[in-house]
């Protein structure tokens, strides 16, 4: 695991780092899609900042009423880039909400935007497993496979390293399904990713070791990763039921 960079005086939190870096390159690239689709961009940019500030803030914010010893001993920890320290679930539901009010008070159309977005959303997806290895957080259960790391007193599954692998395989998929006439229609470009996700994750939990598990021993992400994965079927199937055009999807 490698925490942190040290750079003279200064130390660098390499998960954040990461994570900063993902954001960047998704932006790069969504900005560069929506210029050939005949698209402006702008808008992107003013979404992407109004939705990170949102969720970072929820998300520290629940972390911290959940666990306020975490930073009772150093109040400035409520300003790392350490993602160990953040309550990811409330984080998306935060960014979730204020990406929902800033399309609908623009005016945007819904599902071309999430399409735009999704680029960002798949390369920060890849960033995430790294800034995980990083940190040495998201690991694994104990195996005895040859191939586990030594992490936490044990050797464990390497989770994180399955979760960039994952990560690449669905931007490549959804990279070679955007140069289809599938993704011509508006939200099937998203809706895709969120399926695909929504099914990497699946396989994803079975194997780690910090998974929040129900009194019946279900894990948590793996229900939500169900619920997820049979709303985006069904919002799939009902949109191209009748395979409208382009223009018909738009409206």
């Amino acid at each position: 695991m490698f925490p942190t960079l040290q750079v003279g005086p200064l130390s660098i939190q390499v998960p954040g780092l990461v994570l900063l870096l993902g954001l960047w390159l998704g932006l790069t690239v969504s900005e560069r899609r929506s210029r050939q689709r005949g698209e402006n961009p702008n808008y992107l940019y003013t979404l992407l900042l109004i939705t990170l500030l949102a969720g970072f803030l929820g998300a520290r914010l629940s972390y911290a009423v959940t666990y306020p010893d975490a930073f009772s001993a150093n109040l400035l920890s409520l300003i790392s880039l350490n993602p160990g320290l953040l309550d990811l679930s409330a984080g998306i539901y935060i960014a979730a909400g204020a990406a929902t009010i800033f399309i609908y008070r623009k005016k945007l159309p819904l599902w071309s935007t999430l399409d735009s977005i999704t680029p960002i959303l798949a390369i920060l997806a890849i960033a995430l497993g790294v800034s995980h290895l990083a940190s040495g957080s998201a690991f694994g259960k104990p195996t005895g496979l040859p191939f586990g790391i030594q992490l936490w007193g044990a050797v464990r599954h390497p989770t994180q390293i399955y979760e960039i692998i994952l990560g690449c395989l669905v931007f490549t998929v959804i990279w070679l399904i955007d140069k289809t006439t599938w993704s011509q229609i508006p939200g099937n470009f998203f809706l895709t990713f969120i399926a695909l996700t929504a099914l990497s994750r699946l396989f994803l939990e079975a194997y780690r070791g910090d998974s929040f598990l129900f009194a019946n021993g279900i894990r948590s992400a793996q229900l939500y990763a169900w619920i997820l994965l049979a709303i985006c079927l069904l919002v799939i199937v009902v949109r191209n039921w009748k395979q409208p055009s382009t223009e018909e999807a738009a409206s």
